[in-house]
């Protein structure tokens, strides 16, 4: 009762709301009445759990295609930290990504020791990525957008989302996939900003001309060797493609796969310098290179000449594949030189 004389005196509507609490919550019901259930909260989801989902869910599929590119053996060791630094994301949503696979009996997770490949690679399957038809539609959009330059080169999650009139997480799942592609990147604190690009023709077959520069003279170096197993992982991955891959992977998978295997090529003279430098033309072209993807009649030959070249890099005969990655190179360079410019045309 003091207090709520103190109350009286410093704040009449405290004093009033002390008064009902005490008569309507504190003082004791009618003992004979029963109690009145007490009102359940609704359990709210963490802001942004949707969001992860999705990437959760496009990650899990992401490491399934690496898995079947990489050739290990079942049992072998599979590192969070590893698939973090490859696809550029923290540890947590790797780790999730492949709790999700041990689900589906891809990897197997042992106490203290980490996550295993359980099954061949050949074998391995796995979720896909949330609504992929429409995910790839949205990403084509964003990416043609882009180039045309009908979106700035610093956007944000919100704008998008208005923009395409898509779902946080389906825009969200899109932009972790452009940034583990490397042409996008997550700003400080706020927002998304677009890497420089090669937005026009004479760009991209500057491009190719860089390239043939640099990959015949990587074949060239004195003391240039690729491993067996480097050899023979590039040859499966040809022959998945043309044994069939070519009707069911995307164009970024073909991208990834044909970019793979010649900075696998250039990794073989032992100069990190000129691995850095076609990486960082890979990037710049991505996008250009989806254009010209699009038409796939050309794909047969040019894994057939990537079969060839690695033949001729096994039998160490290196001058001959020198010659031979200027000619696949510089015929590339016109056929999708054409390709892009008419693409462009379309657009």
């Amino acid at each position: 009762m003091y207090c709520i004389y103190v109350m009286q005196k410093c704040n009449p509507y405290g004093c009033f709301f002390v008064w009902y609490t005490y008569n309507k919550v504190m003082a004791p019901l009618d003992p004979t009445a029963s109690p009145a259930p007490a009102a359940l909260r609704k359990p709210r989801r963490a802001r942004g759990a949707k969001s992860r989902g999705a990437l959760v869910s496009w990650l899990a599929a992401r490491i399934v295609e690496h898995l079947r590119t990489t050739g290990l053996e079942p049992g072998a060791h599979i590192t969070e930290q590893g698939l973090a630094d490859h696809f550029q994301v923290s540890r947590t949503p790797v780790r999730l990504a492949l709790g999700v696979l041990a689900d589906t009996g891809a990897v197997e997770h042992r106490v203290n020791r980490g996550f295993f490949l359980a099954q061949p690679v050949d074998a391995v399957e796995g979720p896909g990525a949330p609504a992929p038809g429409s995910d790839e539609k949205l990403y084509y959009r964003i990416a043609e957008d882009r180039i045309a330059g009908r979106i700035p080169q610093r956007v944000t999650e919100t704008e998008l989302v208005r923009r395409y009139r898509a779902s946080r997480a389906r825009v969200s799942a899109v932009l972790a996939r452009m940034a583990q592609e490397g042409w996008l990147e997550r700003l400080p604190g706020h927002g998304w900003a677009f890497q420089p690009m090669l937005d026009s023709v004479k760009g991209y077959e500057d491009g190719y001309r860089f390239r043939a520069l640099v990959e015949p003279g990587a074949l060239r170096h004195p003391s240039y060797y690729l491993s067996p197993e480097a050899i023979e992982r590039c040859r499966q991955q040809q022959r998945y493609l043309l044994d069939g891959g070519l009707l069911t992977c995307t164009d970024a998978e073909i991208f990834e796969i044909g970019s793979s295997l010649h900075e696998t090529i250039v990794g073989g003279c032992g100069n990190p310098f000129l691995v850095d430098a076609i990486r960082r033309v890979n990037a710049l072209r991505r996008l250009l290179e989806y254009r010209a993807k699009r038409n796939r009649d050309k794909i047969v030959q040019q894994c057939r000449e990537h079969l060839k070249l690695l033949d001729l890099i096994s039998a160490g005969r290196l001058e001959a594949a020198a010659l031979l990655m200027e000619k696949h190179l510089d015929i590339a360079r016109k056929t999708k030189s054409a390709l892009v410019g008419d693409k462009k045309r379309a657009a």
